[in-house]
């Protein structure tokens, strides 16, 4: 069953000191178009997290957030210059003698000082990192994908159904062919007995310019085709995997073939079904563009 490229997916993932949080957007696009948002220190893996998500996604735009945090006691470490700070006490409570002013030094006042302590972070092993966010991305692009294929069933459906509107429209069509040029004979002898009298009518001239009028409006070519067209975009529905573009193009062709029977059409019954096959043609190509 098709897809749809519209969804939303989010996990959380708590490991090995590491909690990894992914949120994922799809959105309609001619292309796969991934976006990835993640820490600048993480930015090697990006071409890892791209393929996780073709795994999952093969068109439209994804957009992924990745928030990455140490929860483990040993995720930083506070490193104290114990000389420096003792340097710092003494010159300050010197300062405070020959100032005469009261030495009170708390503890923080001496923290605070530059360079008295720095935070570093442990090395991270990517290897480690990558086998949690893997599996957060995993569990979210699984919840987009059940989303994508809930919305695709109900495209599906919709299509479908107005795929086999499409059809009753063009037999419709097909019925009311033969009964154009009967009309335009008809006219054309009526015309041509109002000029020159009932009596100089030449019927044998009305057959032959009716004949050539019927095949120049004859739309059996169309009509084929577009049954072809129809016939195959429904096989392309039930395929499902990965038709956008197929069916896009399509419905181009069924769009260029009801055209052409515009053209030819002499009939007002003709012309208004021809502006609803084409109405419905529109609203299937609307719902194309979120199919993946």
């Amino acid at each position: 069953m098709i897809k749809s490229m519209t969804g939303f997916g989010k996990s959380q993932v708590d490991s090995n000191g590491y909690s990894v949080t992914c949120e994922v957007r799809g959105v309609n696009h001619r292309y796969f178009d991934p976006h990835i948002r993640i820490s600048r220190r993480y930015m090697s893996l990006e071409d890892r997290i791209k393929d996780e998500i073709k795994k999952t996604v093969t068109r439209g735009r994804i957009e992924m957030t990745l928030n990455i945090e140490k929860t483990g006691e040993s995720a930083r470490d506070i490193k104290v210059d114990k000389e420096l700070a003792m340097a710092y006490y003494r010159y300050l409570k010197e300062l405070a003698d020959n100032l005469n002013i009261s030495p009170e030094i708390r503890i923080i006042d001496v923290f605070r000082l530059p360079e008295v302590f720095n935070v570093s972070d442990e090395n991270d092993d990517l290897e480690l990192i990558w086998s949690i966010l893997g599996e957060a991305i995993r569990q979210a692009m699984a919840s987009l994908l059940d989303m994508r294929n809930k919305e695709g069933m109900n495209l599906a459906k919709d299509i479908l159904e107005r795929n086999q509107t499409i059809m009753h429209m063009v037999l419709t069509l097909e019925k009311y062919a033969p009964q154009v040029a009967i009309d335009y004979q008809e006219k054309l002898r009526k015309r041509i007995a109002d000029l020159v009298g009932h009596e100089q009518v030449d019927e044998q001239r009305i057959i032959q310019e009716a004949a050539i009028f019927a095949d120049k409006s004859s739309i059996t070519e169309e009509v084929v085709r577009l049954k072809s067209h129809i016939k195959h975009l429904e096989e392309f529905i039930d395929e499902g995997e990965g038709v956008g573009r197929k069916c896009d193009f399509l419905i181009q062709e069924m769009f260029r073939e009801i055209n052409t029977v515009a053209s030819k059409s002499n009939h007002i019954e003709m012309s208004r079904i021809v502006v609803d096959v084409k109405a419905e043609l529109e609203k299937i190509r609307e719902q194309i563009q979120n199919i993946e």
